[in-house]
């Protein structure tokens, strides 16, 4: 159903357990960031190869028997060829769905990509935000503050929700502490 690509940077003060699903970028920086996208077995490249074999494949069928006197083959054929390309366009939309989350000292960065559409939200400070379950235990997670808000956890599994939820706060508030000292 969902992947979890992770990454974090270890320069946020006392030494904490490894996380979970995020990756500590450098030391330089300081930075944590969470990256999850959805779980495709195939990528559009691949899918378009898959398809494009689907086609000639359908339409050398399809010849062979309006050359033998079935002339309605032909037509359904390309009206099944024109479904599954509708369906493989829509599933192609959004393989690349995913959510980014950054954390650096003194900035909170959060972008969730879905389909065409692109939402950011930026927290300025990130010690304010707050992380907690949309409507209940399993929802997504949302992240507010400073009058904005943004759901993620969409491509994590309901029950690892509360444990993302608690590696944000953790590592919030850990960042918070070492911009204070």
């Amino acid at each position: 159903m969902s992947a979890l690509s992770v990454h974090a940077s270890r320069g946020l003060g006392s030494p904490a357990p490894s996380p979970r699903f995020a990756s500590v970028a450098g030391d330089a920086d300081g930075s944590v960031r969470w990256h999850m996208k959805r779980n495709c077995s195939f990528a559009p490249r691949q899918l378009l190869g898959v398809y494009l074999g689907l086609c000639l494949i359908g339409l050398a069928i399809g010849g062979l028997f309006w050359m033998q006197g079935a002339p309605y083959i032909l037509p359904f054929t390309g009206v099944e060829l024109l479904a599954v390309g509708a369906a493989l366009v829509f599933y192609a939309r959004h393989a690349a769905d995913h959510e980014s989350l950054v954390l650096l000292p003194g900035r909170f960065s959060v972008a969730c990509t879905l389909g065409r559409r692109t939402e950011r939200v930026e927290f300025a400070a990130p010690a304010w935000v707050r992380v907690e379950p949309a409507h209940r235990d399993g929802s997504l997670i949302e992240l507010s503050g400073e009058g904005r808000r943004i759901a993620v956890g969409r491509f994590v599994r309901p029950e690892l929700r509360r444990a993302l939820a608690d590696e944000l706060r953790s590592s919030l508030r850990r960042t918070s502490s070492a911009a204070t000292a």
